[in-house]
């Protein structure tokens, strides 16, 4: 979502808006909305707002106005008057929620629409208005520290180029009762989809979500089984954090195994105190191990599949990810360090 994204720094003060644009730069945003004559240095990710007249361009083309609009008729008229292929660029005087969404049900592949945001936290509504969302975002950014709440709320540019590995089996053992974590999402989960899970940093298993149900259960594709208490979870921004301390709001990184991976939502936590097995994996040499819930709707990725917690065994191959073990806070760090 960043690349959907243009900040407008304020226009009277320059000494600010090149601190806004370098802290932006640094969080992965590449577009900006500059006077005129500032976009020098920038290039293509220049989008120019030319002030107080209104009006507003893309990059080697004419400006077009920016259309104030506040009634129905305000935005038939503004979407009726926009060529095929061209530039709507809205600006809402009274609601902005459901005229954006009718703006985008009229847009099909017609015209580009961007739209404005007054702050960070009225941007993922412009985005995913009827799924789609505007084209693009301008947002005004008024501090670096915004910038730092602008990344929050889209959640991140999310981890690529993931190291996975298949890890064979050693053991799987009871392990007596303890608290495991249910993690339910705000977003509906693919049967492939997961969160990376484990008791040590330096390789997390892929948990798949309940997407699939059981026997005498049904699917619930927002929940992830994730493990006990104390396991890392792999957060969207690349971080870790312990299962226990996650909370409703936090983003956390849904992945396909060898495949993509997305930022979802917590909608919220369930701990209760279940039956766990422990799984022990060789990794490089290494035994690594995962703490589950024995139970059927508990599974982890396999090459071929899934298999049940209720179905590991010596010699099964999981998958997984290999990360820098070193963590402070979460945070990988370069330092000498041994879990075991």
């Amino acid at each position: 979502m960043f690349d959907r994204v243009a900040i407008a720094p304020p226009a009277e003060d320059l000494a600010a808006a090149r601190a806004i644009v370098e802290r932006a730069r640094l969080r992965g945003f590449r577009r900006f909305v500059l006077p005129p004559g500032w976009e020098l240095g920038l290039g293509a990710e220049a989008i120019v707002v030319r002030q107080p007249n209104g009006l507003v361009r893309r990059a080697g083309e004419a400006p077009v106005p920016v259309r104030r609009v506040g009634d129905v008729a305000g935005l038939e008229r503004a979407i009726a008057e926009t060529a095929e292929g061209g530039l709507l660029a809205v600006e809402w005087t009274a609601d902005r929620v459901i005229p954006l969404e009718s703006a985008v049900a009229q847009r099909g592949r017609r015209f580009e629409l961007w739209t404005f945001a007054a702050r960070a936290s009225e941007v993922p509504a412009a985005l995913g208005a009827l799924e789609h969302g505007a084209d693009r975002v301008i947002v005004t950014v008024r501090s670096p520290v915004e910038v730092d709440e602008l990344e929050r709320v889209l959640g991140g540019p999310v981890p690529s180029g993931l190291a996975w590995v298949a890890v064979g089996v050693l053991e799987v053992a009871p392990a007596g009762v303890g608290d495991r974590v249910l993690v339910d999402t705000t977003s509906l989960l693919a049967p492939e989809e997961g969160l990376l899970v484990g008791s040590a940093a330096a390789f997390l298993f892929h948990v798949a979500s309940e997407a699939v149900g059981s026997t005498f259960s049904r699917p619930r594709p927002f929940r992830v089984n994730a493990g006990a208490a104390h396991s890392y979870v792999l957060m969207a921004d690349g971080s870790t954090r312990y299962l226990a301390e996650l909370q409703g709001g936090d983003s956390v990184l849904a992945v396909v195994p060898s495949g993509g991976a997305r930022s979802v939502r917590v909608g919220r936590i369930k701990v209760e105190r279940r039956p766990l097995v422990q799984v022990r994996a060789e990794e490089s040499g290494r035994v690594r191990t995962i703490f589950l819930q024995e139970a059927e709707t508990v599974r982890l990725s396999t090459a071929a599949g899934r298999l049940a917690a209720t179905e590991l065994g010596a010699g099964a191959q999981l998958l997984g990810v290999r990360l820098p073990p070193a963590r402070h806070l979460g945070t990988a760090v370069e330092e000498t360090i041994e879990e075991r």
